[in-house]
């Protein structure tokens, strides 16, 4: 964690340099809060990942002496090929169409949405083709 907690904290640390020269010469609210929501994106991660940094076993990808033994073990399990998040995409699509078509979209994405959680949950747990 100490290599993303640098980088996501370089990210923040720039971009709120960057905002505070953008106010002062470009006087200008706008830009400025952007930039600021973007450095607390930058440095909130950041902060995260500190706060798990000294709570856990360090690493092998934080250990500069590691070889590659030191990081072998167990990978995890990974899900197998499923279609229940492009049908989660479009329940999520649909529900964004009701914003130009009419409330009633809404309905059939919601629907749609609960459906593919219900399906994906139930496939994860079953561990196969629902």
């Amino acid at each position: 964690m100490k290599v993303e907690y640098r980088i996501y904290m370089g990210i923040g640390l720039f971009v709120a340099v960057v905002m505070v020269f953008y106010f002062f010469t470009a006087k200008e609210y706008g830009g400025a809060t952007m930039l600021f929501g973007t450095a607390g994106l930058g440095i909130m991660p950041a902060l995260y990942m500190g706060w798990w940094k000294k709570r856990m076993d360090p690493r092998p990808e934080d250990n500069e002496n590691a070889t590659m033994e030191s990081a072998r073990g167990a990978v995890g399990a990974f899900p197998s090929h499923t279609i229940w998040p492009f049908v989660l995409g479009m329940g999520a699509f649909l529900s964004a169409l009701s914003l130009v078509f009419g409330g009633w979209m809404i309905v059939m994405g919601g629907a749609l949405m609960i459906f593919a959680v219900t399906s994906v949950t139930l496939e994860s747990r079953r561990g196969g083709l629902v």
